[in-house]
């Protein structure tokens, strides 16, 4: 078993809606991120310190959804490895708990295609957003099992791992909610080490090459801020790996209509209907 990392990378991953910018705020006591960098179509890295531990997280738009097509994947996926390397110590799969689970599961198979099955079930964790959503005395849990089996089987390939940073009361529960959240990372990373394969292998060498490039071109002394500026910039630049999912993603044709109230109940409670998937209360 080896030592507690001093640094936590993380790889966020949902679609605009998901509640990614309330998640990367959270983690990282932010009080808002840049406008649009967690929602745009690219990816976006921020860190700060948590407990006395440096964090680093990468934004990723939803790539898994339908939306986009195969070179913009391949892009994205790219840039992700990048921007995450030398290698990420979890996956956050960002999932609003009022909504279907549409392409989390495609993403899941991209995951364990490009990094291997224990990148699912030891280094992806699950992240409910939208949980005002739920009804004021509903458990989580509770709400899960009894109401969404298809988000029920995204917890299971991931090892069962899951979590929230939203409370209803914020403050010190939110605090805790973060402290909680790392640490499971750190538990898992303490486990595995971490992502480890021949993608984020090729991706920290080619980093350290574009660096080395790049301070090859400075006559003057480096300072500390500017070997991480130049590490930034290796990273952007450092993109183009071969990634093939198309296997996974190779269905055109349009998803079947889901049928009206997709989740209904005792209580009353139907939450969306139609082929949008829109919010039906």
């Amino acid at each position: 078993m080896s030592a507690s990392p001093s640094e936590l990378r993380l790889v966020l991953l949902g679609p605009a809606d998901a509640g990614k910018r309330a998640a990367v705020c959270s983690l990282l006591g932010l009080q808002d991120t840049p406008q649009g960098t967690t929602d745009a179509q690219d990816c976006s890295k921020f860190t700060g310190e948590v407990c006395g531990t440096q964090v680093t997280v990468v934004s990723s738009p939803a790539w898994f959804r339908s939306a986009f097509s195969s070179d913009e994947r391949k892009k994205l996926i790219s840039s992700l490895i990048a921007l995450s390397s030398p290698a990420p110590h979890a996956f956050l799969l960002c999932v609003p708990v009022n909504q279907p689970a549409d392409g989390e599961a495609k993403a899941l198979d991209a995951l364990e295609t490009l990094f291997g099955l224990p990148a699912v079930t030891a280094n992806t964790i699950v992240l409910f957003t939208h949980m005002e959503e739920l009804w004021e005395d509903e458990q989580l849990e509770d709400y899960i099992v009894t109401w969404r089996k298809d988000l029920q089987e995204l917890v299971e390939r991931c090892g069962g791992s899951y979590h929230t940073l939203e409370t209803r009361h914020g403050g010190e529960e939110e605090r805790k909610a973060v402290e909680g959240l790392l640490a499971k990372v750190e538990q898992a990373a303490l486990k595995t080490g971490g992502v480890s394969c021949p993608l984020y292998e090729e991706a920290e060498e080619r980093v350290r090459q574009r660096q080395q490039e790049i301070l090859r071109q400075r006559t003057a002394e480096v300072t500390e801020e500017e070997l991480e500026a130049v590490r930034q910039e290796a990273e952007r630049s450092a993109g183009g790996f071969h990634v093939d999912l198309d296997h996974i993603f190779s269905s055109t044709t349009a998803p079947p209509t889901p049928p009206l109230h997709l989740f209904s109940g005792a209580g009353g409670r139907s939450w969306w209907a139609g082929s949008a998937g829109c919010p039906a209360w």
